[in-house]
């Protein structure tokens, strides 16, 4: 089989917009599974890669989930208003040390014990973007602020802390509607809520 490297040869890359991040425009010759060359073009959106965490605690059955508003969403025929896991960008930081930051601003918990449980990405047809999915266990005393986010940074998060079985009900509702959000659930509903 020839390596993916040989397969493709970019012809030629525009940039499209970088204001909040970059979108490029990609002309490319992809050699084809018959050995036929195939020009093609495609715009790829470049925000970097990010992080995302469930925090969960077993003994009450609970995990925290924040609630804000997506524009993209909203556009898109949805109210806008989604609930999701705690997550962000990496900017310069790793993976881990960002994310344990984020659930800080977020939702108020501060945790150094993140556990890494895969890799993902969204939406791979247009997004670069490479998600780094964690879960952590939060207790009382883990609680050290209110969460919400950085109002420089135009967030207004409101922080759930919502029964498990309440947050998988909520898939199957249609309440929460975010992928990566979804993904976590699903993976605590396996691997860690086994019980419930």
């Amino acid at each position: 089989m020839i390596p993916t490297a040989e397969r493709v040869r970019i012809v030629d890359v525009q940039i499209l917009s970088d204001d909040w991040y970059v979108l490029k425009k990609t002309t490319f010759d992809y050699l084809r599974r018959d050995n036929v060359w195939q020009r093609q073009s495609r715009e790829t959106y470049d925000r970097g890669n990010g992080a995302v965490v469930l925090l969960y605690n077993l003994a009450q059955g609970t995990v925290v989930l924040t609630r804000q508003f997506r524009l993209p969403a909203f556009v898109n025929g949805h109210e806008g208003m989604l609930i999701e896991a705690a997550a962000g960008l990496l900017d310069a930081s790793s993976p881990k040390e960002r994310i344990c930051q984020e659930a800080e601003e977020e939702t108020g918990y501060r945790t150094h014990a993140v556990r890494p449980i895969f890799d993902a990405y969204m939406s791979p047809g247009s997004v670069t973007e490479k998600l780094h999915f964690f879960v952590a266990e939060y207790d009382a005393m883990s609680k050290v602020d209110s969460g919400g986010g950085v109002e420089a940074e135009g967030e207004d998060i409101e922080v759930l802390e919502l029964p498990f079985p309440q947050a998988l009900e909520a898939i199957a509702s249609g309440e929460i509607q975010d992928g990566k959000t979804i993904m976590l659930l699903q993976y605590a509903a396996l691997h860690l809520f086994t019980g419930v």
